[in-house]
């Protein structure tokens, strides 16, 4: 497919179609390229059998694979691994598209494929959402909706980096055992690989963009002190949360067929709000306990990142007992700092007249 900017080229996009829905049936290709995840890759102990099963499934990626075939793998972690993949491949193959999947799945209520195929279908189908971004701001909050992030502050900023890139470079700086010596001798900088994402390096976001390496700066105001002991506050023309609000407005049109309308917001100003989604676990219980007017925690409530408005373009779309009013989402860290998004939230909770 051509494409503005082919960022996050290890995702498998390119491999993949769309049909005349615009959404993204599973091709050989991608079911090989999923074949070819460290989680499946041959490694020298693989049995005969194995190494068979996996060649096979690269000439033919949806053929059938029977249980003795499976049984005959001689290591346990290899039959399991290899089970769990054509689970997710025929459920794939029976929903006709990764879109249709992801929803089926989520509905269902029983997730039975692990966080890293799911992970790997959110980041295709964004994507695909974000085929025509020229906003690399967008590119990246859209990553949090896939990768964990860890929340720092820093000088005033609030900043999200990648939790796995940041972990990596803190113990090895990217240079395996040899970074790690390194850092412990200190004649290396555990960060000194990971930049703030600015309209001045934003180009360079979409050569960099699997590498998770640029911070995404989710400071929304900037409160400048005025004489007479005046402020004076001002929303910046860059926040990475109104990015995120534009990105998740994509995600909800794109598989729910809403248009809606988000924005960061600093605080709940309807004493009477109505309706409420957690765009995490944490948020969720959060908000579940204003709701109903239970008491937070201070520590607990230093850990929201953000509160946004939700409203609907056409609120004839809402159930009819909150039309009109906004729905309040929340985005929250965990105890040791960390965003996990659960972009399954928006589209499982929204207040809809009828199922999408």
């Amino acid at each position: 497919m051509t494409t503005l900017h082919d960022f996050w080229p290890g995702c498998g996009f390119q491999t993949l179609d769309r049909d005349a829905r615009g959404w993204l049936p599973p091709t050989d290709g991608y079911l090989r390229w999923l074949l070819a995840r460290p989680e499946l890759a041959l490694v020298p102990e693989s049995c005969a059998v194995e190494i068979a099963l996996h060649e096979s499934l690269k000439v033919s990626p949806a053929r059938a694979v029977t249980s003795a075939e499976l049984a005959a793998l001689q290591d346990e972690d290899a039959r399991e691994n290899y089970t769990v993949f054509l689970r997710f491949r025929d459920g794939l193959l029976a929903a006709g598209t990764l879109e249709a999947y992801y929803l089926q799945l989520m509905r269902s209520g029983a997730v039975n494929v692990p966080a890293v195929f799911i992970d790997a279908v959110v980041q295709a189908l964004l994507r695909n959402v974000l085929d025509n971004c020229n906003d690399a701001f967008e590119a990246r909050a859209a990553e949090m909706l896939f990768r964990p992030q860890r929340i720092t502050l820093q000088d005033g900023q609030m900043l999200a980096g990648d939790r796995a890139t940041l972990d990596m470079l803190n113990e090895t700086a990217g240079l395996g055992e040899v970074g790690r010596l390194l850092l412990q001798s200190g004649a290396l900088q555990p960060t000194a690989q990971v930049k703030v994402l600015s309209a001045d390096n934003a180009a360079q976001y979409w050569q960099e963009s699997d590498r998770h390496h640029f911070l995404l700066d989710l400071t929304h105001e900037l409160t400048q002190d005025l004489s007479h002991g005046l402020t004076f506050k001002m929303t910046r023309a860059r926040s990475g949360l109104k990015a995120l609000a534009r990105v998740l407005e994509r995600w909800v049109a794109h598989l729910l067929g809403v248009q809606v309308q988000i924005e960061p917001v600093h605080e709940v100003t309807d004493s009477a709000w109505r309706w409420h989604v957690g765009l995490d676990v944490e948020s969720t219980a959060i908000l579940n306990d204003l709701y109903q007017d239970r008491p937070v925690e201070s520590e607990r409530m230093a850990r929201l990142v953000s509160l946004f408005t939700l409203t609907f373009a056409n609120p004839a779309e809402m159930r009819a007992d909150v039309a009109g009013k906004p729905v309040y989402l929340g985005l929250a860290t965990n105890a040791e700092g960390v965003v996990r998004i659960k972009p399954q939230n928006l589209l499982l909770n929204l207040p809809l007249a009828s199922a999408s």
